[in-house]
């Protein structure tokens, strides 16, 4: 009995985050996330649960850009490696891992955006309250705990931030090429466009390297933000 009740509840909190979700995006971006926050709040999850959550899932896109590219990278250079081959085929190749790493980027964008809203939102709010304090004592250990929470997340959100700046340029090498050879289905292009790839693979090393560094700041963060 408390198995099925345990299930309904669970349910029926899924489908309320759900509607939550409808309801508050009625109220444009800016909107969206403050109805979105004030609701989730009603539920017991607050900006401090979710900027870890967010945190966490920027972590893993960033994880699974970095895989991407390299992958990308290695298809690149089996497929321009030799101009055997059917080149219409060598074309839909390269073109459907472009798919795959401009989805993935696109991902990484829209997570570190959203990690940007909710600390933003966290520490707002944070700061107002430290206002509502009566104990003096507290309040000043509130204050150093916030000014410490905003100087690693500050240290997060660069780590971030170098290496999304890395996604863009070694994206666009990788469209440069999927874009001539479709217009150059011939020997000579694939033979050109080899040429190309070793300033794609400092590109995408470059990449790895930020993407490495960023994943470590954002698991010593959730670390941090969890034993704080």
């Amino acid at each position: 009995m408390k198995a099925g009740r345990k299930k309904t509840d669970r349910a029926h909190y899924a489908g309320s985050i759900a509607l939550i979700g409808v309801l508050a995006c009625t109220f444009g971006a800016a909107g969206c996330q403050r109805a979105y926050y004030r609701a989730m709040e009603s539920v017991g999850v607050h900006k401090r649960d979710l900027l870890l959550k967010r945190v966490e899932r920027a972590r893993d896109s960033q994880k699974d850009v970095k895989e991407q590219f390299g992958s990308a990278l290695q298809r690149f250079n089996t497929v321009l490696g030799s101009t055997e081959g059917d080149l219409q085929r060598k074309y839909d190749s390269l073109n459907a891992e472009l798919g795959r790493s401009e989805a993935k980027a696109s991902t990484v964008h829209e997570r570190i955006d959203l990690v940007e809203d909710v600390a933003k939102a966290l520490f707002s709010e944070w700061q107002t309250e430290l206002g509502q304090y009566s104990n003096d004592d507290l309040r000043r250990s509130s204050q150093k705990q916030l000014a410490n929470t905003k100087t690693r997340y500050a240290e997060l959100i660069a780590a971030m931030k170098r290496a999304e700046d890395k996604i863009d340029p070694v994206l666009d090498a990788f469209r440069d090429q999927v874009l001539f050879l479709k217009h150059n289905l011939n020997a000579q292009a694939v033979l050109s466009l080899r040429a190309e790839l070793d300033s794609i693979e400092i590109g995408v090393a470059h990449l790895i390297r930020e993407m490495n560094a960023s994943i470590a700041e954002a698991d010593s963060f959730v670390a941090e933000l969890q034993s704080g």
